[in-house]
């Protein structure tokens, strides 16, 4: 792809995140080119192209194997209201590594000529750790606001500090957050809970900076121990663990309660199914996680019984992500003893799928209900949840003729 603008007479490099992530040793499919072609020059010269943003000079190209990479002209900005640029082409390699973020990504390849083009340094910001932005860093940060979140996450990603002057930009342009589109405020912390294995420092610079008190005021004195405790929930990987990314964000908002935590998700422009997981974690937490931590606090081990009540009330399907969030919970609890919570995680996780918790497990149904004379109607359900309270107690109670013998006396008492 850079040979062919190169044979065509445009210089071109690479450029971008996968020069960084390559001589970080890190594997790094989306590469991306810088060029002095135009737009119009770049679909004339390949066959599958998507005008992915042609006003900022991008092209996406399609290689052999499908994978998109953008191909972008040398520009310069013009102005900017500090989220969108207007650009202008005919910029050279320099003046175009010059208006990126920060030194680490303004580091460019010569694909043909294997060499590196490097004038801010990002190869020493590397070497010593350092997120830095390029140039002056409170015009970088104004020139967009994304840029605060984005050093946030480039430096716990990486384990990297965040250097002094871009900090101090960082904190002074968290009051100007709010010009963020929800959209982008969620991409950010997504991208954060998904790529950093220590989600509690990114976080803490969020709250630090002020952006958590311009973005989502609720999480503004969000406690030490909360971040913590979202660093138990392992990194979500490519493809798998599903429940690894609700849980991280459950952990961040259970300061606050489940309808707090749906709207703060709705404000965000979370999908209806992240909201429900995310919040549904959250409430059975603040219904059922705190009395089960008194309980544990107090060296009383729950009765079988009073689990299968539990795993009833949070759900068999449930169960694996509500033990998980209170381990995490527990982990910085002394009185909760690591041995403790993984008998229980046992115990609790048996119990939900071996024993009858839900009224579908019940050896008898509504059909059985009619045939004894019940008629539907409130008392209905009310037969029902008490035959299942029955069975709770004792599962060898959930018998054919045993519960058709108690929903008699049950609808007894409600006539």
């Amino acid at each position: 792809m850079a040979r062919t603008l190169i044979d065509a007479g445009h210089e071109t490099w690479c450029v971008g995140g996968a020069v960084r992530d390559a001589l970080l040793g890190l594997a790094h499919l989306d590469w991306d080119l810088a060029t002095a072609a135009t737009p119009a020059q770049v679909r004339r010269l390949f066959a599958r192209t998507i005008p992915v943003g042609l006003e900022f000079g991008t092209v996406g190209v399609l290689d052999r194997e499908g994978r998109m990479h953008e191909v972008t002209t040398f520009r310069r900005d013009v102005k900017t209201d500090g989220r969108h640029a207007v650009v202008e082409f005919g910029a050279s390699l320099d003046e175009d590594l010059a208006r990126r973020d920060f030194t680490i990504n303004a580091i460019a390849y010569d694909p043909i000529g294997r060499r590196l083009h490097d004038p801010f340094d990002g190869q020493g910001d590397l070497r010593r750790g350092v997120v830095r932005a390029v140039g002056a860093a409170e015009a970088r940060m104004r020139e967009d606001r994304l840029r605060a979140l984005r050093a946030i996450r480039f430096a716990a990603r990486f384990d990297f500090a965040i250097e002094q002057a871009t900090w101090i930009a960082i904190v002074d342009s968290a009051p100007h957050l709010t010009r963020l589109s929800p959209e982008r405020v969620k991409q950010e912390l997504e991208k954060t809970m998904e790529q950093v294995q220590a989600p509690s420092v990114a976080l803490r610079r969020w709250r630090d900076s002020g952006a958590f008190h311009a973005l989502i005021p609720a999480l503004s004195d969000v406690p030490d121990a909360l971040l913590r405790a979202v660093d138990c929930v392992p990194r979500p990987g490519p493809a798998g663990r599903p429940l690894r990314k609700p849980l991280r964000f459950a952990l961040l908002f259970s300061g606050l309660d489940g309808q707090q935590v749906e709207r703060q998700l709705r404000a965000l422009r979370f999908s209806n199914l992240d909201i429900a997981s995310v919040s549904g974690l959250v409430d059975r937490w603040h219904r059922l996680g705190s009395a089960l931590t008194t309980t544990l606090q107090s060296g009383t081990v729950p009765p079988d019984a009073e689990l299968r009540r539990l795993a009833a009330n949070v759900g068999r399907l449930h169960v694996g992500g509500f033990l998980r969030l209170c381990a995490a919970r527990w982990a910085g609890n002394e009185a909760v003893r690591p041995a403790q919570w993984r008998a229980l995680h046992r115990r609790l996780l048996g119990i939900a799928f071996r024993d009858p918790i839900a009224i579908a497990d019940l050896a008898i149904d509504g059909d059985d209900l009619r045939q004894i004379g019940v008629q539907p109607g409130p008392a209905f359900g009310r037969i029902l949840q008490g035959l299942l309270e029955h069975v709770l107690i004792d599962p060898t109670r959930n018998d054919r003729a045993i519960l058709l013998s108690q929903a008699r006396t049950l609808a007894a008492s409600e006539a």
